[in-house]
């Protein structure tokens, strides 16, 4: 059942997707609702099959005559304000006295007979209703014309404000910092240059991998945790060459969180600027723990490290100059809006840590 209302839905959008069958549809639908309208209208004092017989007539006289009214009205569409008003009140009034001509026939020859009424006023009503009806049709001519300009309009803004959203999210994505390749191609400089060449390869595999998959993820679309926590272990292992045992990282992730869905690469960023302004500065070991836990409806993401602090005011860092944090917080907000956390804050006993809260989501497999 729910496959056939799907397919029914999916068969009227592609009606109203096509300009000329859905033309043809709410023609052809207008004027048979006029026969039916007019009929029941008449039913009261006029019940003989001929008279019905009439309306289809009249009806179908109708809908054939309003035909070329589309195409002078289309033409008429491109031209300007003035030469448009005197376009349509022209073609509709001749279609309108056309048409009355038709159904004068249609009554007096067909349905009365051939009688004439003495009345010349008899005439001028039929008239006068064809014009109303023909002015109805122009009408809803415009007014559904109108409405899909309008439509189109929208959907062409919303398309504007997507590719912009979508560009604005790649920027953010793709600020980088770009001192962790150059230290990392100057550690493998250093490695060939002390002929540690197993090592350099090692490392020169892994910052291909981690590469490819920071390339490769686009930054619109989100990945699983699982697969996040992988590439940011290969820039790990990178890192690791450098500080050696100045580096110790503790993974503390939950079995039920590594299918969780999170923007590709939204942790990276935080564990290098964590090296950068902690590890770096710490002449003894420095420790770095990353964990991730959910909390009811939220996936809970914490980076904290055993560096010499910074200065946090409001739940930020007060540091000025740095790309990283400020495009996470920015890509959080344009794939939540309102729907995350992002703080900072210090950690204890010493140290920075950086938390993020977003909605737990899994993808359907």
């Amino acid at each position: 059942m729910i496959k056939q209302s799907g397919t029914f839905v999916l068969k009227w959008q592609r009606l109203f997707e096509n300009n000329e069958r859905l033309f043809w549809v709410l023609h052809t639908a207008g004027w048979a609702g006029f026969a039916v309208v007019y009929y029941i209208g008449s039913f009261l004092h006029e019940v003989r099959p001929i008279f019905l017989f009439i309306i289809i007539l009249n009806s179908y006289a109708g809908w054939i005559l309003t035909i070329p009214l589309r195409y002078v009205y289309r033409w008429a569409r491109n031209q300007g304000p003035v030469k448009l008003l005197l376009t349509v009140l022209a073609a509709s009034y001749a279609v309108a006295l056309l048409w009355a001509v038709v159904k004068n026939v249609n009554y007096w020859e067909i349905y009365k007979h051939g009688f004439r009424p003495d009345a010349w006023y008899m005439y001028f009503t039929n008239t006068i209703d064809s014009m109303i009806m023909i002015g109805c049709w122009s009408g809803l001519y415009f007014g559904i014309k109108n409405f899909e300009m309008l439509q189109r309009e929208k959907q062409n803004a919303l398309k504007a404000s997507t590719m912009a959203h979508q560009a604005h999210l790649k920027m953010l994505r793709y600020q980088l910092n770009p001192h962790f390749l150059f230290n990392t191609l100057n550690a493998i400089s250093t490695l060939i240059l002390m002929k540690n060449n197993d090592t350099a390869e090692a490392m020169v595999s892994r910052l291909s991998d981690f590469l490819r998959y920071s390339l490769d993820n686009d930054p619109i679309k989100k990945v699983a945790l699982g697969q996040e926590i992988k590439a940011l272990r290969l820039y790990l292992e990178i890192e690791k060459v450098r500080f050696g045992e100045r580096l110790e990282v503790v993974w503390n992730i939950e079995e039920d969180c590594e299918n969780a869905m999170v923007p590709s690469m939204i942790l990276q960023p935080i564990v290098e600027n964590a090296i950068k302004h902690a590890i770096s500065k710490l002449e003894h070991a420095g420790k770095l723990t990353i964990d991730a836990r959910r909390f009811g409806n939220d996936l809970l993401l914490d980076v904290a490290d055993n560096g010499p602090g910074a200065d946090i005011l409001d739940g930020q860092l007060s540091r000025t100059g740095g790309v990283g944090l400020p495009n996470i917080k920015e890509r959080l907000h344009a794939l939540y809006n309102r729907n995350f956390a992002f703080t900072v804050e210090h950690n204890q006993p010493q140290g920075v840590r950086v938390s993020v809260r977003i909605p737990y989501d899994v993808k359907d497999i």
